[in-house]
């Protein structure tokens, strides 16, 4: 079996973690502010999980959404959850902006220009993060 690289990371900027699921800061240099969020278990599907655990996951997901939304102003926030080449449950959480160099094709389509970089500060992330999921999950 390949070593999963969600299962094992190496050199993660974890933002927030909990007993099931971690948000990390991605790196990616058009778009610096795209985070994953990934179940710790080595589950392939959200329906892998029981109900609570989904809600848990979701929670987390619309969380982070929320707080980079609030941190960054993008113009649009992109959900996924594929798995085809990593089949281990993980969402990615990433905000689009009409200057970054893919916008408004996905960031795995071939750039339309060079684009402009939307930073995040990991700390204020972080902290942002923490603050809103205390009160968010249960």
């Amino acid at each position: 079996m390949t070593q999963c690289p969600l299962c094992r990371p190496e050199n993660e900027t974890v933002l927030w973690r909990d007993d099931h699921c971690r948000i990390v800061l991605v790196n990616d240099a058009d778009h610096p502010a795209f985070c994953r969020v990934i179940w710790e278990v080595h589950v392939k599907e959200m329906t892998d999980l029981d109900e609570r655990e989904q809600m848990h996951f979701m929670a987390i997901v619309f969380t982070l959404e929320r707080a980079l939304r609030e941190l960054l102003k993008p113009d649009k926030i992109n959900l996924a959850s594929l798995g085809n080449q990593t089949p281990h449950l993980h969402w990615h959480v990433i905000p689009r902006f009409a200057d970054d160099a893919h916008f408004p094709d996905p960031v795995w389509a071939p750039k339309r220009r060079a684009g402009l970089p939307h930073r995040v500060d990991p700390s204020a992330l972080a902290a942002l993060l923490g603050r809103y999921l205390a009160s968010a999950i249960h």
